[in-house]
């Protein structure tokens, strides 16, 4: 594959500079720190320009926030100027990216998300016999710095643009691993690092089908026989050629049994919510009529709260399961969404 040349000056120009802030900031605009930034733009993106070409960015500043979602999670998030420039980089750099990617990964890329690869999942088990499952030990503080820096130097060029990915990518590790969660450049690298996993699965062993969502992979085999067998190959590439480990809960079994996966349950017939996702949005319907209940609710700010709340089981067989959450809440009832 061609490598894709990018500069420091095509990186630092101001229509490039001035898209990614536009990017970083949408919806954030009221936050104390991005307002600051866009009060004084122009001096902002000056600096900014000028750290990019002097070798000087990123600042390499992050906030740390702990999530339960629903395992412990620690977030970083990046200081905005960083996330100005990475939203610059991604301009330039995340079509090479895409094209890096085989078509049944679906993380973080246009056109494809959680919802669709869940559908994709759904035909697969229609389908193909016997179902891999398979999810990376800490995925993201694992990443070794060296290959992935490696990895990215056969993608692109320009010494001073590898410079900077090198500068970013050591900013948010330790020891020479691990990558920031939260972090948007961090989300494209993590899932390029699998690509060439995908790839050998794919190519090598030819399975059946093949379904990613960032480090939680499945693969179809027309035998158990030959899922245990490329198991345990894969395992080794991927420690071989990338320093993973997989957790202990590896699984395989017969497509007609199903799978829970990133969020839901997927038989052939149909795609159920998991348990985890009912209880949330029952929490989310009892502050919502908590709210209502004390005015601090408009209708139309009801209606959007409750077209948020359903986003997460709007690609599911759950209506029925909506419809009596609101019916146990008659005094919105009339005013949520009743699909």
């Amino acid at each position: 594959m061609k490598r894709l040349a990018i500069s420091l000056e095509q990186l630092a120009e101001r229509s490039n500079l001035a898209l990614a802030t536009w990017k970083a900031a949408r919806g954030k605009r009221q936050r104390p720190p991005v307002a600051r930034f866009l009060g004084e733009l122009d001096a902002r993106l000056d600096r900014l320009a000028a750290s990019i070409l002097n070798g000087e960015a990123p600042q390499g500043q992050y906030t740390s926030f702990t999530i339960h979602d629903p395992k412990r999670r620690v977030i970083h998030a990046a200081c905005f100027a960083d996330r100005v420039l990475q939203h610059a980089i991604l301009n330039l750099a995340e079509p090479r990216f895409e094209t890096m990617l085989v078509d049944s990964s679906y993380a973080c890329r246009p056109g494809k998300g959680v919802h669709a690869a869940a559908r994709q999942v759904q035909r697969n088990l229609q389908r193909f016999a016997w179902r891999v499952q398979v999810d990376v030990d800490g995925y993201f503080p694992s990443i070794d710095h060296a290959c992935l820096k490696a990895l990215l130097a056969r993608r692109f060029k320009g010494d001073g643009f590898l410079a900077l990915l090198g500068r970013i990518i050591d900013a948010g590790g330790n020891a020479g691993r691990g990558l920031p969660i939260g972090s948007l450049t961090s989300q494209h690298f993590a899932n390029a690092y699998l690509d060439a996993a995908d790839r050998w699965l794919l190519e090598d062993r030819r399975v059946r089908a093949h379904v990613r969502y960032m480090d939680d992979t499945l693969w179809w085999c027309d035998s158990r026989a030959e899922a245990q067998a490329t198991l345990g190959e894969w395992s080794d590439f991927l420690w071989r050629e990338r320093r993973l480990r997989l957790k202990p809960s590896a699984a395989i079994a017969h497509s007609r049994a199903g799978v829970v996966w990133c969020g839901y349950r997927v038989h052939q017939a149909l795609i159920l919510p998991s348990r985890r996702k009912l209880a949330r949005y029952r929490r989310h319907a009892r502050r919502l009529e908590a709210a209502w209940a004390e005015g601090l609710l408009t209708a139309a700010e009801l209606q959007r709260a409750g077209a948020n709340t359903l986003a997460p089981l709007a690609h599911s067989h759950s209506l029925g399961f909506r419809q009596g959450v609101w019916q146990q809440r008659p005094s919105i009832y009339d005013a949520t969404d009743r699909e």
